[in-house]
């Protein structure tokens, strides 16, 4: 039982929920940021510090954990599935080497692959967490409510758009995934066991957090270009600004220029290196205390 995926998958489950409602206020002071500069938006430009202090001062402290309950569903299956789907695939399908080690372009391969078919079974939920951190602004910019509760934000997806609008933004929300994941757990993996193989640090605290300080870095520079266009994909009403992901992509590029693709880019950091440490300390600690072998 102990090595068994559904296993792997409840452990990591419970490391992402760590994670993520520690980390949380940052990933909400990303999306608001990453909106500014559209067209149809009226969100003044701010900085990082001035959107978090704002979102506490003009809808209450506990805003910063808007959108947290889906943001959990998310991670329930998109890090399980995710950490389930790379290590099958790095243990049963490709294999390592003799002495242990894994080959970078099979963790390439891996680590793109099941972050690519995780995200895009975790979609919808990363639909509604979109949406719902967007509603204390439309509130304040004399907008309607559009969303009240995570059953509320599926049942009007489902009227709108069918079952189809669920993965609306689907492609640069697979697209981020299979980068993000390129960065965070190829670079975790292959910074872990590279460590491990050339230094006299052992399988312990301090060689999981530099791994895990150089798979955040990695996977915020790799990623922050896709999830801006995923997060404004996801954000339009039903009267769309962007007819399709390569429409959002150029529209920005030309509106805005390259930086617009990095808009959010330090809150991202400044929670995926927490995020990165958090989990991956968690997750190796569950592993140990539950008798699995480390990651």
């Amino acid at each position: 039982m102990p090595e068994s995926f559904i296993f792997k998958y409840i452990l990591s489950i419970s490391a992402a929920t760590v994670a993520e409602t520690v980390t949380y206020p940052l990933d909400i002071t990303k999306t608001r940021l990453q909106i500014q500069g559209e067209v149809a938006s009226a969100v003044p430009y701010r900085g990082v510090t001035k959107t978090l202090c704002g979102i506490v001062s003009e809808e209450g402290p506990f805003k910063l954990w808007q959108g947290v309950t889906p943001a959990i569903y998310r991670h329930i299956v998109y890090t399980g599935c995710r950490m389930g789907f790379y290590e099958y695939a790095r243990d049963k399908i490709f294999g390592k080497n003799h002495d242990g080690t894994f080959p970078l372009w099979k963790a390439v391969l891996c680590g793109m692959s099941s972050g690519a078919l995780a995200q895009f079974i975790a979609s919808p939920t990363d639909l509604v967490k979109v949406q719902m951190q967007m509603e204390g602004k439309r509130k304040l910019d004399g907008l309607p409510q559009r969303v009240k509760n995570v059953p509320d934000a599926f049942r009007n997806i489902l009227t709108e758009s069918g079952i189809k609008g669920l993965w609306k933004g689907w492609l640069p929300n697979v697209q981020r995934a299979a980068l993000v994941n390129l960065g965070d757990l190829t670079t975790y993996d292959t910074a872990k066991h590279h460590i491990l193989k050339h230094t006299s640090l052992g399988d312990n605290h301090l060689t999981h957090a530099l791994s895990s300080v150089c798979s955040g870095f990695i996977a915020a520079t790799l990623g922050t270009p896709a999830d801006v266009v995923k997060t404004r994909m996801m954000n339009q009403s039903t009267s769309k600004l962007y007819s399709s992901s390569i429409h959002c992509f150029i529209s920005t590029a030309r509106n805005e220029g390259f930086k617009a693709f990095y808009k959010g880019f330090i809150p991202t950091w400044a929670r995926m290196a927490p995020w990165s440490l958090t989990f991956w300390l968690t997750y190796e600690e569950i592993r140990h205390l539950s008798g699995v072998l480390s990651f």
